[in-house]
């Protein structure tokens, strides 16, 4: 899949930002998966696999400039094909959950696989997270970039429209991982594509992130029912333990009894961003994620109006990651900016409605420090 030869070794840098070098990262049904590793002047590196789009590996220095991977992954293919955490992944065609995997467009109802309880989740049992992605190094004057492509088709996993998509991936010199999203579609379609890296700052599988501080930009979350389906409720989090509008230890308040922590098994919940725009194109602040052992620091920005938070709830030990370590409860937070869950079915929500003629964009940045 790669237009790259597959002996490359280092590829051609790009304004003396980075480069980025090419392996091969094994077969699947015939196909070639690679890994590209994004390496700017500073040393970070990002591995990107064009299996799922996945960011396979995040590596970044700490307080002291010692170097670790801070994202959970797999050493190797058949780890990601066979499990389903979706480390690292790209979300597709829709991030987070649809109610009974069932909405309306234009009088038509779709039915989708429900392959989490009653619903569907993030695009399927076939989603993109398990597609294999056409790649291309771009030219970038931000950094070191990879652009990967592919056209899911009419009625591939119940989506209506042959959906062409573009994702980019960009490190810059500044330890920033930009991604910007761009989808077309010939048919009225629903689209809400979104990362699902879990990050532990303090390495992956260096323990719980229970002590990592969080800070959202959100005084609004949307309340779940028992199957982690929105109400419809736009709910204030004053007062209550989804309250992160100032930076806390995300273990904090996490087994108090509340009936949304409940539900969740812990924090699995939209926030609502207070962007200075509504529901604008721009850029704005969503997250800050600190960990006190290390000193890294994790800055999240978005033009999305949402953020997933979920703690990792279902973790249980039974799957080891690529530091031969198991991952357990809580050993690591996703962030998954995004568009609200079952959208489609709450016409209250902003709207995941793609038509003909019009472009899908969406651009999240990943800043790291120390």
């Amino acid at each position: 899949m790669s237009t790259v030869p597959e002996n490359a070794g280092p590829l051609s840098p790009q304004f003396n930002v980075g480069h980025i070098t090419f392996r091969s990262f094994g077969t699947l049904k015939s196909q070639s998966v690679d890994a590209y590793t994004l390496t700017n002047p500073s040393g970070m590196e990002v591995a990107i696999l064009t299996y799922g789009g996945i960011l396979q590996s995040i590596r970044v220095p700490d307080r002291d400039w010692r170097m670790a991977n801070v994202g959970l992954g797999f050493e190797n293919l058949d780890e990601y094909v066979e499990a389903a955490p979706y480390f690292g992944a790209l979300i597709g065609r829709y991030a987070n959950r649809i109610a009974k995997g069932r909405f309306t467009l234009s009088g038509t109802t779709y039915q989708l696989a429900t392959n989490n309880g009653p619903n569907a989740l993030h695009g399927g049992t076939q989603g993109f997270d398990k597609q294999i992605w056409d790649a291309k190094q771009i030219d970038s004057a931000n950094g070191v970039a990879l652009r990967l492509s592919r056209v899911s088709p009419d009625g591939e996993e119940g989506y209506p429209g042959n959906l062409s998509v573009e994702v980019t991936y960009t490190l810059t010199p500044r330890n920033e991982i930009r991604i910007d999203y761009l989808a077309t579609t010939d048919k009225t379609t629903i689209v809400n594509l979104t990362n699902h890296s879990y990050f532990n700052l303090g390495g992956e599988g260096s323990g719980p992130v229970y002590d990592h501080e969080l800070q959202l930009d959100a005084s609004r979350y949307t309340p779940v029912d028992v199957t982690s389906i929105p109400t419809g409720e736009i709910a204030p989090v004053a007062g209550t333990p989804m309250d992160f509008t100032r930076a806390q230890p995300i273990g904090g308040r996490i087994r108090e009894r509340f009936e949304q922590l409940v539900f969740g098994r812990g924090y699995d919940h939209n926030y609502v961003l207070d962007r200075p725009d509504g529901e604008g194109s721009s850029l704005a602040p969503a997250a800050t994620l600190r960990d006190p052992m290390s000193g890294r620091t994790l800055t999240i920005s978005t033009t999305e109006p949402g953020i997933q938070v979920y703690t990792g709830n279902l973790l249980d030990g039974r799957i080891y990651g690529s530091g031969k370590k198991s991952y357990r409860q809580g050993e690591a937070i996703a962030l998954e900016t995004q568009h609200f869950p079952d959208a489609p079915n709450h016409p209250e929500f902003p709207s995941t409605t793609l038509e003909p003629g019009q472009e899908y964009r969406s651009a999240t940045i990943y800043a790291f420090s120390s």
